[in-house]
């Protein structure tokens, strides 16, 4: 069984790791700052860290108080570093080609062409100026 939780973030211990050397930490960091937390780190019940040291260490950087955990049940050494070693290697990095189409589609929503900025533009005013009318009929 396992639950999520806030925890204090002085209270997650960290212990020997696998991973010794934690990178740079800045992209990881401007992304938490932006976007949050998007994946928890995993603890055991007593608060030690098992998978997201990275993630950690970033929140505490950041002067984070308080972190989102997954709580797992104590369970054996063995079975602890097969999860800390699978979260860093049971997943698969972007090929090339899939970051590229990811990155031009990025682009495109974020600058799009003028005339769908215009249309875009124009559906807001239309909104604005129908949204009396609507309101007059619901009375």
């Amino acid at each position: 069984m396992n639950r999520l939780e806030t925890v204090d973030i002085q209270r997650v211990r960290v212990h020997h790791r696998v991973r010794r050397d934690l990178g740079d930490l800045k992209s990881l960091m401007e992304s938490m700052r932006t976007h949050g937390l998007l994946n928890p780190v995993v603890v055991t019940e007593d608060y030690e860290l098992i998978a997201g040291q990275r993630r950690l260490e970033s929140a505490r950087r950041l002067g984070w108080r308080a972190i989102q955990c997954r709580v797992v049940e104590a369970r054996d050494r063995a079975q602890l570093l097969q999860i800390e070693m699978e979260e860093n290697t049971a997943r698969k990095d972007f090929s090339s080609d899939e970051l590229a189409d990811a990155l031009v589609r990025l682009d495109r929503l974020k600058n799009p062409p003028w005339w769908r900025r215009v249309g875009r533009w124009a559906k807001r005013l239309w909104r604005r100026l129908s949204e009396p009318f609507h309101r007059r009929r619901r009375r």
